[in-house]
């Protein structure tokens, strides 16, 4: 008897232990991944717009200026907005929908999906993956047409 409680005691203890192991080996979520649940919405006015920028993350970047003050919003890929027709000039007002997370020693806002008027254009998965810009295929030739002669 002494034995069996011995065993289902170090049982116990095995599996308690082990899940505690286990535990300590799942990682908290970050605040440097984005996360659809804390998306915030910015609404305001459009300061500037550039297509590039020379610091990361690279790619369109529109600076907005909102009732919290200036916020600088990275867009992704300019190719993806031109391809869609979303143009983006200083003084438009536009709404973005996307969340602020740790990049490079700071924050920066990421934009899953901006709004113009009636316009709307999702830049971004629900998992913070930017959506890219795919360039039509030129086929090699054209399909012969009509039929033999």
């Amino acid at each position: 008897m002494a034995i069996r409680k011995i065993i289902l005691s170090g049982l116990i203890l095995g599996t308690a232990a082990t899940a505690s192991i286990v535990g300590a080996q799942q990682k908290p979520r970050s605040s440097a991944l984005y996360d659809s649940a804390r998306e915030v919405t910015l609404v305001g006015t459009v300061v500037s717009y550039q297509l590039v920028v020379d610091k990361p993350p690279l790619g369109a970047h529109v600076v907005l200026y909102t009732s919290s003050g200036n916020v600088d919003v990275h867009l992704g890929d300019a190719r993806f907005l031109a391809a869609n027709k979303f143009q983006i000039q200083s003084g438009d007002s536009i709404r973005i929908i996307g969340e602020n997370v740790s990049y490079a020693g700071g924050t920066q806002f990421l934009a899953r999906v901006i709004q113009k008027g009636t316009q709307a254009l999702v830049l971004r998965s629900v998992r913070g993956i930017p959506l890219s810009y795919a360039a039509p295929h030129k086929s090699a030739a054209p399909a012969p047409q009509g039929g033999a002669q």
